[in-house]
Protein backbone atom coordinates (compact mmCIF):
# COMPACT_ATOMS: atom_id res chain seq x y z
CA UNK A 1 0.00 0.00 0.00
CA UNK A 2 1.46 3.21 -1.11
CA UNK A 3 2.03 5.42 1.83
CA UNK A 4 -0.55 8.40 2.71
CA UNK A 5 1.30 11.82 3.25
CA UNK A 6 0.29 13.50 6.56
CA UNK A 7 -2.55 15.83 6.56
CA UNK A 8 -1.85 19.58 6.39
CA UNK A 9 -3.96 22.24 8.27
CA UNK A 10 -5.48 25.14 6.72
CA UNK A 11 -3.20 24.98 3.77
CA UNK A 12 -4.74 28.16 1.66
CA UNK A 13 -4.17 29.45 -1.53
CA UNK A 14 -1.48 32.53 -1.91
CA UNK A 15 -4.42 35.47 -1.48
CA UNK A 16 -5.32 34.32 1.52
CA UNK A 17 -1.89 33.26 2.93
CA UNK A 18 -1.66 36.67 4.82
CA UNK A 19 -4.31 35.46 7.20
CA UNK A 20 -2.13 34.20 9.19
CA UNK A 21 -1.91 34.34 13.55
CA UNK A 22 -1.09 38.08 14.57
CA UNK A 23 -0.60 35.69 17.92
CA UNK A 24 0.87 39.13 18.88
CA UNK A 25 -2.29 40.11 19.74
CA UNK A 26 -1.51 39.10 23.55
CA UNK A 27 0.79 42.04 23.73
CA UNK A 28 -2.66 44.38 23.92
CA UNK A 29 -3.87 42.99 26.94
CA UNK A 30 -0.46 41.74 28.39
CA UNK A 31 0.84 45.00 28.28
CA UNK A 32 -1.87 47.42 29.18
CA UNK A 33 -2.36 45.05 32.02
CA UNK A 34 1.38 45.45 33.23
CA UNK A 35 2.37 48.80 31.68
CA UNK A 36 -0.84 50.48 33.84
CA UNK A 37 -0.05 48.85 37.18
CA UNK A 38 3.51 50.35 36.98
CA UNK A 39 2.75 54.06 35.68
CA UNK A 40 -0.87 54.24 37.55
CA UNK A 41 -4.17 53.80 37.13
CA UNK A 42 -4.75 57.73 36.99
CA UNK A 43 -2.67 57.91 33.45
CA UNK A 44 -4.78 54.76 31.96
CA UNK A 45 -7.80 56.79 33.12
CA UNK A 46 -6.53 60.10 30.63
CA UNK A 47 -6.56 57.61 27.74
CA UNK A 48 -9.77 55.44 28.88
CA UNK A 49 -12.04 57.73 26.49
CA UNK A 50 -11.01 55.33 23.69
CA UNK A 51 -11.56 52.61 25.10
CA UNK A 52 -14.69 53.19 26.37
CA UNK A 53 -16.12 54.10 22.81
CA UNK A 54 -15.12 50.99 21.35
CA UNK A 55 -16.64 49.03 24.17
CA UNK A 56 -19.10 46.14 23.74
CA UNK A 57 -20.96 44.04 25.95
CA UNK A 58 -20.25 40.66 27.50
CA UNK A 59 -23.08 38.32 29.29
CA UNK A 60 -20.66 37.45 31.87
CA UNK A 61 -19.54 41.11 32.88
CA UNK A 62 -18.58 40.87 36.69
CA UNK A 63 -20.83 42.30 38.98
CA UNK A 64 -18.80 43.13 41.28
CA UNK A 65 -16.83 46.95 40.89
CA UNK A 66 -13.12 47.05 40.38
CA UNK A 67 -11.10 48.25 43.18
CA UNK A 68 -7.06 48.83 43.43
CA UNK A 69 -6.32 44.96 44.60
CA UNK A 70 -5.75 42.05 43.51
CA UNK A 71 -9.19 40.53 41.85
CA UNK A 72 -10.21 37.89 44.14
CA UNK A 73 -11.96 35.71 42.12
CA UNK A 74 -10.41 32.88 39.01
CA UNK A 75 -11.29 35.10 35.65
CA UNK A 76 -10.70 34.75 31.94
CA UNK A 77 -9.84 37.11 29.46
CA UNK A 78 -10.52 36.45 25.38
CA UNK A 79 -8.13 37.84 23.20
CA UNK A 80 -9.21 38.38 19.47
CA UNK A 81 -6.53 39.09 16.59
CA UNK A 82 -8.76 40.17 13.16
CA UNK A 83 -7.41 40.15 10.06
CA UNK A 84 -8.71 43.77 8.74
CA UNK A 85 -6.71 45.59 5.77
CA UNK A 86 -6.17 48.62 8.82
CA UNK A 87 -3.95 51.50 6.43
CA UNK A 88 -0.40 50.47 8.33
CA UNK A 89 -0.72 46.97 6.42
CA UNK A 90 -2.95 47.51 3.18
CA UNK A 91 0.28 47.97 1.52
CA UNK A 92 1.81 44.74 2.70
CA UNK A 93 -1.01 42.17 1.60
CA UNK A 94 -1.78 43.77 -1.93
CA UNK A 95 -4.69 41.49 -3.15
CA UNK A 96 -6.07 40.62 -0.05
CA UNK A 97 -6.74 44.34 0.63
CA UNK A 98 -7.75 45.49 -2.80
CA UNK A 99 -10.23 42.48 -4.18
CA UNK A 100 -13.60 42.90 -3.19
CA UNK A 101 -13.93 39.21 -2.78
CA UNK A 102 -11.78 39.48 0.08
CA UNK A 103 -14.06 41.54 2.12
CA UNK A 104 -14.92 40.71 5.49
CA UNK A 105 -13.34 40.32 9.15
CA UNK A 106 -12.85 36.80 10.40
CA UNK A 107 -11.48 36.44 14.02
CA UNK A 108 -8.20 34.42 13.11
CA UNK A 109 -6.88 34.88 16.80
CA UNK A 110 -8.95 33.25 19.47
CA UNK A 111 -6.78 32.83 22.98
CA UNK A 112 -8.50 32.47 26.08
CA UNK A 113 -6.32 33.46 28.98
CA UNK A 114 -7.55 31.79 32.00
CA UNK A 115 -6.17 33.18 35.17
CA UNK A 116 -6.89 30.90 38.70
CA UNK A 117 -6.35 31.75 42.23
CA UNK A 118 -4.92 30.37 45.44
CA UNK A 119 -2.43 30.03 44.07
CA UNK A 120 -2.41 31.95 40.67
CA UNK A 121 -2.08 29.94 37.51
CA UNK A 122 -2.25 31.22 33.95
CA UNK A 123 -3.53 29.00 31.11
CA UNK A 124 -3.40 30.82 27.58
CA UNK A 125 -5.96 28.37 25.23
CA UNK A 126 -5.11 28.84 21.60
CA UNK A 127 -8.06 27.73 19.44
CA UNK A 128 -7.33 26.95 15.61
CA UNK A 129 -8.59 29.02 13.22
CA UNK A 130 -10.12 26.09 10.49
CA UNK A 131 -12.02 24.75 13.76
CA UNK A 132 -15.35 23.58 13.14
CA UNK A 133 -18.22 24.27 15.67
CA UNK A 134 -21.18 25.32 16.78
CA UNK A 135 -22.49 29.03 16.72
CA UNK A 136 -24.70 30.61 18.46
CA UNK A 137 -27.37 32.84 17.36
CA UNK A 138 -25.65 36.60 17.11
CA UNK A 139 -26.62 40.68 17.03
CA UNK A 140 -24.77 42.47 14.88
CA UNK A 141 -23.41 46.17 15.77
CA UNK A 142 -26.22 47.00 13.38
CA UNK A 143 -28.65 45.32 15.14
CA UNK A 144 -29.10 42.68 12.93
CA UNK A 145 -29.61 38.98 13.68
CA UNK A 146 -27.35 35.99 12.48
CA UNK A 147 -28.72 32.74 12.67
CA UNK A 148 -27.27 30.01 14.87
CA UNK A 149 -24.76 27.65 12.96
CA UNK A 150 -24.42 23.40 13.75
CA UNK A 151 -21.03 23.89 12.14
CA UNK A 152 -18.89 26.81 10.78
CA UNK A 153 -15.46 27.44 11.77
CA UNK A 154 -14.33 29.21 15.02
CA UNK A 155 -12.80 32.02 12.37
CA UNK A 156 -16.41 32.97 11.36
CA UNK A 157 -18.32 34.22 14.77
CA UNK A 158 -16.86 38.22 14.53
CA UNK A 159 -18.37 38.51 10.96
CA UNK A 160 -21.60 36.82 12.61
CA UNK A 161 -21.56 39.51 15.63
CA UNK A 162 -18.48 41.17 16.37
CA UNK A 163 -16.45 40.79 19.48
CA UNK A 164 -19.49 39.64 21.71
CA UNK A 165 -20.35 36.89 19.52
CA UNK A 166 -16.82 35.50 19.87
CA UNK A 167 -16.97 35.58 23.69
CA UNK A 168 -20.21 33.61 23.73
CA UNK A 169 -18.69 31.16 20.90
CA UNK A 170 -16.02 30.74 23.13
CA UNK A 171 -17.73 30.10 26.09
CA UNK A 172 -19.96 27.63 24.57
CA UNK A 173 -17.35 25.76 23.22
CA UNK A 174 -15.54 25.28 26.82
CA UNK A 175 -18.01 25.95 29.24
CA UNK A 176 -16.12 29.48 30.58
CA UNK A 177 -17.47 32.07 31.72
CA UNK A 178 -15.46 35.11 30.11
CA UNK A 179 -15.77 38.33 32.41
CA UNK A 180 -13.11 40.35 29.76
CA UNK A 181 -12.55 40.59 26.56
CA UNK A 182 -10.28 42.15 23.96
CA UNK A 183 -10.17 42.62 20.33
CA UNK A 184 -6.84 44.13 17.92
CA UNK A 185 -6.33 44.43 14.08
CA UNK A 186 -3.23 43.59 12.25
CA UNK A 187 -2.43 46.94 12.19
CA UNK A 188 -2.44 47.58 15.92
CA UNK A 189 0.02 44.69 15.94
CA UNK A 190 2.31 46.80 13.88
CA UNK A 191 2.24 49.63 16.54
CA UNK A 192 2.44 48.10 19.14
CA UNK A 193 5.36 45.78 17.90
CA UNK A 194 7.13 48.97 17.65
CA UNK A 195 6.20 50.47 21.02
CA UNK A 196 8.20 47.89 23.15
CA UNK A 197 10.91 47.71 20.74
CA UNK A 198 10.90 44.39 19.39
CA UNK A 199 10.81 40.86 20.99
CA UNK A 200 14.22 38.42 20.64
CA UNK A 201 13.11 35.22 19.11
CA UNK A 202 14.87 31.90 18.05
CA UNK A 203 15.50 30.50 15.00
CA UNK A 204 16.18 27.12 14.92
CA UNK A 205 16.28 24.35 11.98
CA UNK A 206 16.87 25.30 8.76
CA UNK A 207 16.11 28.82 8.97
CA UNK A 208 12.39 29.93 7.72
CA UNK A 209 12.22 30.70 4.00
CA UNK A 210 8.13 31.28 3.24
CA UNK A 211 7.39 33.94 0.17
CA UNK A 212 4.10 34.26 1.10
CA UNK A 213 4.82 35.87 4.65
CA UNK A 214 8.00 37.71 2.97
CA UNK A 215 10.91 36.17 5.09
CA UNK A 216 13.76 34.51 4.68
CA UNK A 217 16.03 34.43 7.18
CA UNK A 218 18.73 32.07 8.48
CA UNK A 219 18.86 30.49 12.04
CA UNK A 220 19.91 32.36 14.74
CA UNK A 221 19.04 34.87 17.38
CA UNK A 222 16.74 38.02 15.78
CA UNK A 223 14.79 40.41 17.39
CA UNK A 224 11.91 40.90 15.53
CA UNK A 225 9.57 44.42 15.70
CA UNK A 226 6.35 46.17 12.96
CA UNK A 227 6.06 43.86 9.91
CA UNK A 228 9.27 41.69 10.93
CA UNK A 229 6.82 40.39 13.89
CA UNK A 230 4.32 40.02 12.04
CA UNK A 231 5.93 37.95 8.99
CA UNK A 232 7.18 36.31 12.06
CA UNK A 233 3.84 35.17 13.47
CA UNK A 234 2.33 34.99 10.20
CA UNK A 235 4.77 32.12 8.50
CA UNK A 236 3.01 28.59 8.18
CA UNK A 237 4.86 26.98 5.37
CA UNK A 238 8.35 28.24 7.12
CA UNK A 239 7.72 26.12 9.81
CA UNK A 240 7.13 22.53 10.75
CA UNK A 241 4.70 20.47 8.82
CA UNK A 242 3.66 23.58 7.64
CA UNK A 243 0.13 23.11 9.43
CA UNK A 244 -1.89 25.93 11.47
CA UNK A 245 -1.27 24.13 14.04
CA UNK A 246 2.64 24.54 13.61
CA UNK A 247 2.06 27.69 13.55
CA UNK A 248 0.35 28.32 16.99
CA UNK A 249 3.58 26.79 18.24
CA UNK A 250 5.79 29.36 16.75
CA UNK A 251 3.28 31.91 17.69
CA UNK A 252 3.41 30.82 21.86
CA UNK A 253 7.62 31.02 21.02
CA UNK A 254 6.66 35.03 20.52
CA UNK A 255 4.07 35.13 23.74
CA UNK A 256 6.34 33.28 25.97
CA UNK A 257 9.45 36.55 25.23
CA UNK A 258 7.33 38.77 25.09
CA UNK A 259 6.12 38.15 28.49
CA UNK A 260 10.07 37.47 29.79
CA UNK A 261 10.92 41.06 27.97
CA UNK A 262 7.58 42.81 29.24
CA UNK A 263 8.64 41.50 33.12
CA UNK A 264 12.17 42.04 33.15
CA UNK A 265 14.33 45.31 34.13
CA UNK A 266 14.77 46.34 30.18
CA UNK A 267 10.59 47.69 30.85
CA UNK A 268 9.65 48.05 34.34
CA UNK A 269 12.61 50.09 35.38
CA UNK A 270 12.26 52.38 32.36
CA UNK A 271 8.86 55.05 32.86
CA UNK A 272 9.23 56.52 29.51
CA UNK A 273 8.94 53.45 28.32
CA UNK A 274 5.94 52.36 30.60
CA UNK A 275 4.12 55.47 29.76
CA UNK A 276 4.22 54.63 26.01
CA UNK A 277 3.29 51.42 26.07
CA UNK A 278 0.23 52.02 28.26
CA UNK A 279 -0.23 55.13 25.59
CA UNK A 280 -0.07 52.75 22.56
CA UNK A 281 -1.80 49.70 23.87
CA UNK A 282 -4.72 51.85 25.26
CA UNK A 283 -4.98 53.15 21.25
CA UNK A 284 -5.00 49.66 19.70
CA UNK A 285 -7.11 48.04 21.17
CA UNK A 286 -10.99 47.39 21.83
CA UNK A 287 -12.35 45.89 24.45
CA UNK A 288 -15.49 44.61 26.48
CA UNK A 289 -17.13 47.22 28.55
CA UNK A 290 -15.56 45.34 31.57
CA UNK A 291 -11.98 45.99 30.54
CA UNK A 292 -12.71 49.55 29.57
CA UNK A 293 -12.35 50.96 32.98
CA UNK A 294 -8.57 52.17 33.74
CA UNK A 295 -9.19 51.24 37.12
CA UNK A 296 -9.86 47.60 36.10
CA UNK A 297 -6.77 47.44 33.72
CA UNK A 298 -4.93 48.36 37.15
CA UNK A 299 -6.59 45.59 38.97
CA UNK A 300 -5.79 43.16 36.95
CA UNK A 301 -2.15 43.82 36.22
CA UNK A 302 -1.69 43.84 40.28
CA UNK A 303 -2.90 40.33 40.23
CA UNK A 304 -0.94 39.14 37.28
CA UNK A 305 2.44 40.65 37.86
CA UNK A 306 3.76 38.13 40.15
CA UNK A 307 2.75 34.76 38.97
CA UNK A 308 5.80 32.13 38.43
CA UNK A 309 7.13 31.81 35.02
CA UNK A 310 6.84 28.14 35.41
CA UNK A 311 2.94 28.50 36.42
CA UNK A 312 2.18 30.83 33.10
CA UNK A 313 1.25 27.37 30.47
CA UNK A 314 0.19 27.96 26.73
CA UNK A 315 -1.53 25.38 25.07
CA UNK A 316 -3.59 24.34 22.24
CA UNK A 317 -6.81 23.31 22.35
CA UNK A 318 -6.70 19.63 21.23
CA UNK A 319 -8.45 18.46 17.98
CA UNK A 320 -9.04 15.64 15.84
CA UNK A 321 -9.20 15.50 11.71
CA UNK A 322 -12.89 16.69 10.22
CA UNK A 323 -14.19 13.11 8.74
CA UNK A 324 -15.96 15.38 6.26
CA UNK A 325 -12.46 17.52 5.13
CA UNK A 326 -9.35 17.22 6.48
CA UNK A 327 -7.96 20.85 5.81
CA UNK A 328 -10.20 21.50 9.11
CA UNK A 329 -10.84 19.75 12.48
CA UNK A 330 -13.24 19.26 14.70
CA UNK A 331 -12.96 19.25 19.22
CA UNK A 332 -11.30 16.02 21.09
CA UNK A 333 -14.11 16.46 23.37
CA UNK A 334 -12.41 13.51 25.94
CA UNK A 335 -9.07 15.45 25.90
CA UNK A 336 -10.54 19.16 25.95
CA UNK A 337 -12.86 17.68 29.07
CA UNK A 338 -9.21 16.91 30.76
CA UNK A 339 -7.94 20.38 30.14
CA UNK A 340 -11.04 22.04 31.39
CA UNK A 341 -11.48 20.12 34.56
CA UNK A 342 -7.93 20.95 35.11
CA UNK A 343 -8.55 24.67 35.32
CA UNK A 344 -11.63 24.49 37.32
CA UNK A 345 -9.96 22.82 40.11
CA UNK A 346 -6.70 25.13 39.84
CA UNK A 347 -4.57 21.86 38.70
CA UNK A 348 -0.77 22.36 38.06
CA UNK A 349 -0.44 21.20 34.43
CA UNK A 350 1.95 19.06 33.11
CA UNK A 351 2.23 18.79 29.31
CA UNK A 352 2.64 15.34 28.37
CA UNK A 353 3.36 15.24 24.61
CA UNK A 354 6.36 14.77 22.43
CA UNK A 355 8.82 17.92 22.14
CA UNK A 356 7.88 19.41 18.53
CA UNK A 357 4.54 17.29 18.83
CA UNK A 358 2.74 20.49 17.34
CA UNK A 359 5.50 21.20 14.43
CA UNK A 360 6.33 24.54 15.43
CA UNK A 361 9.01 24.90 17.66
CA UNK A 362 11.88 22.28 19.01
CA UNK A 363 13.83 23.55 22.55
CA UNK A 364 16.33 26.37 22.41
CA UNK A 365 20.08 23.94 22.88
CA UNK A 366 21.33 26.93 24.01
CA UNK A 367 19.17 27.84 27.00
CA UNK A 368 19.62 26.42 30.61
CA UNK A 369 17.40 23.82 31.89
CA UNK A 370 14.56 25.90 33.62
CA UNK A 371 14.55 25.45 37.52
CA UNK A 372 10.67 24.48 39.10
CA UNK A 373 9.56 27.07 41.65
CA UNK A 374 7.91 24.50 43.30
CA UNK A 375 8.57 20.86 44.24
CA UNK A 376 6.99 18.63 41.91
CA UNK A 377 4.74 15.93 43.68
CA UNK A 378 5.57 12.46 44.09
CA UNK A 379 2.98 11.22 41.64
CA UNK A 380 0.50 12.49 38.88
CA UNK A 381 -2.87 12.03 40.10
CA UNK A 382 -6.23 13.15 37.98
CA UNK A 383 -8.08 16.16 38.78
CA UNK A 384 -10.06 16.32 42.01
CA UNK A 385 -13.29 16.36 41.97
CA UNK A 386 -14.95 19.48 40.98
CA UNK A 387 -17.35 19.54 44.31
CA UNK A 388 -14.45 19.29 46.75
CA UNK A 389 -12.93 22.16 47.57
CA UNK A 390 -11.27 20.77 50.46
CA UNK A 391 -8.89 18.79 48.21
CA UNK A 392 -5.26 19.94 47.42
CA UNK A 393 -5.17 19.26 43.35
CA UNK A 394 -1.79 17.11 41.99
CA UNK A 395 -0.32 17.15 39.01
CA UNK A 396 -2.94 16.49 35.72
CA UNK A 397 -1.32 14.75 32.97
CA UNK A 398 -2.94 16.20 29.70
CA UNK A 399 -3.39 14.59 26.84
CA UNK A 400 -0.38 14.24 24.55
CA UNK A 401 -2.73 16.55 22.00
CA UNK A 402 -2.79 19.34 24.61
CA UNK A 403 0.80 20.63 23.04
CA UNK A 404 2.22 23.69 24.37
CA UNK A 405 5.21 24.60 26.19
CA UNK A 406 5.74 26.98 29.75
CA UNK A 407 6.94 30.66 29.80
CA UNK A 408 10.15 29.07 31.49
CA UNK A 409 10.68 26.94 28.43
CA UNK A 410 12.76 28.85 25.86
CA UNK A 411 11.78 27.29 22.58
CA UNK A 412 12.85 27.99 18.89
CA UNK A 413 11.19 28.06 16.35
CA UNK A 414 11.15 24.43 13.93
CA UNK A 415 12.77 26.04 10.72
CA UNK A 416 11.94 24.34 7.49
CA UNK A 417 13.76 26.62 5.10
Amino acid sequence: MTPQPPTRHARRDPSSAWRRGAKLVAIAVTVVLVAAVAVGGFYAFSLSQRLQDAAVPLKDAPAEPPALSAYNEPFAVLVVGTDECDDQVKAAFGARCSDPGNEGTRNDVNMLVHVSTNPRRVTVVSFPRDLQIGIPECTGADGSTSSASYKAPINSAYEAGGLTCVADTVSELSGQSIPFAAKVSFGNVVNITDAIGGVEVCIGGDGIDDPDAGIDWEPGPRVVKGYDALAFLRTRKGIGDGSDLARIGNQQQYLSRLINKLRSDEVLSNPGTLIGLANTAVNNIEPSESLADPIRIAQLAYTLKDVPFSDITFVQFPVVDDPADNNHVIPDQASAATLWEALDTNAPLQLTGEEGANGGVITDPSAPTPAPSEPAPEASTPAPDATDSSAAPGVVELPSNVSGTKANQATCSAGNG
